[in-house]
């Protein structure tokens, strides 16, 4: 019997449930593997779940409008062949079955821990055993919640780690020059005190310049280097939207940059704002974002570049962009020295890891090697 159950996914470790704001596929419709065949909401993004089977859309259980919790059932995909009945009878054998997982429950798996590392208090995330690890940085004004949909798929064949860069989400929020060469060294500091010798490394942004930066120092602790949409390869930037970000302090004003971060500005939802709003406001946080964007975005220039050495850096190196990157332009990603992977994914944005996680995880799981 091919039948199969899509359900409400869990997109990062907070996740509790989802609200469907349309179907994308009609009943009768062919779907394949990846295809994107409804849009969920969480508190912290919107995105379409993708379908992980092949077959015929046959039931659509979740109702536009309806919140449900994870695992839920929103609909089923079976070949064109099976009985109505049968279909029916996995239905409610799926309903009559399923628990919603519990807030406390174990099973929400690992959550973020907190080290004192240099004085510093640095918030990280660790997934996963075995292989050569990965370590994932963000990008300005971001944390470990912007690898949400990444961190669980990479995880899959090695340990994953996702850090708070000093000044951003949990991590003390104090720099001193806030340069690049200080945040990689606290990249450093993180690696010896978590026993990790090396690493594949995953930057976002200006988490792709602070990468660079940890292996021009280190090389001998970076396998590899993925970047992602990465600040460190060009001139251009987009002022406006520094200049906005560090300066905005309510949804108002923060809200028209934020949904220039993706292609599709729909995906911000009101959560994610509202979190924006509450980091922008904590102690520290201004002189903190202002004192990196002076160092690495003064002028509305990026101040350092690894473009004519880059394949010199580490032994490989990966570069991911999405074609409609409202922030760092994707042409940054074309005419790269030496034997360096590039794709230019079509119709994404600057936080492409977001708006296409699928490929960029397979993208990546496929550059590190099983």
């Amino acid at each position: 019997m091919s039948i199969h159950m899509i359900t409400m996914p869990k997109w990062g470790l907070s996740m509790q449930q989802g609200q469907v704001n349309g179907w994308l596929k009609s009943i009768g419709d062919t779907v394949a593997k990846g295809d994107e065949v409804l849009d969920v909401e969480s508190d912290k993004i919107a995105s379409g779940v993708e379908c992980a089977f092949n077959g015929t859309l046959r039931r659509q259980v979740a109702q536009e409008g309806d919140t449900l919790p994870v695992g839920a059932l929103l609909g089923v995909v079976a070949d064109e062949q099976e009985a109505d009945a049968d279909i029916d009878a996995a239905v409610e054998a799926f309903q009559r079955d399923f628990v919603p997982l519990a807030e406390d429950s174990a099973d929400a798996g690992p959550q973020p821990k907190k080290a004192q590392i240099g004085g510093r208090t640095i918030r990280y995330l660790k997934i996963g055993d075995g292989g050569m690890p990965a370590v994932l940085i963000h990008g300005f004004g971001g944390d470990l919640n912007n690898w949400l949909f990444n961190h669980a798929d990479l995880a899959a064949h090695r340990t994953v780690y996702a850090l708070d860069l000093p000044g951003h989400g949990e991590s003390t929020k104090s720099v001193e020059s806030g340069s690049a060469d200080e945040l990689a060294d606290s990249v450093i500091a993180f690696l010896d005190d978590r026993g990790i010798e090396r690493a594949h490394f995953v930057g976002h942004s200006m988490g792709s310049l602070v990468a660079m930066t940890v292996a021009a120092k280190a090389p001998q602790r970076v396998a590899s280097l993925s970047l992602i949409a990465g600040a460190g390869l060009g001139n251009e930037i987009n002022r406006e939207y520094i200049d906005g970000f560090v300066s905005g302090n309510s949804r108002n004003t923060l809200k028209p940059h934020l949904t220039k971060l993706f292609a599709d500005g729909s995906l911000v939802t009101r959560q994610l704002v509202e979190d924006i709003v509450k980091y922008k406001r904590l102690e520290g946080v201004g002189e903190t974002l202002q004192k990196i964007a002076a160092s690495a975005f003064k002028d509305g220039a990026q101040q350092r570049s690894y473009r004519d050495r880059i394949d010199r850096l580490a032994p490989r190196t990966l570069v991911i962009w999405g074609e409609l990157d409202q922030i760092i332009p994707a042409s940054h990603a074309q005419g790269l020295p030496g034997d360096i992977r590039v794709h230019v994914l079509p119709g994404k944005g600057h936080m492409v890891q977001m708006e296409s996680a699928s490929e960029v995880n397979r993208l990546l799981n496929d550059f590190f090697g099983a």
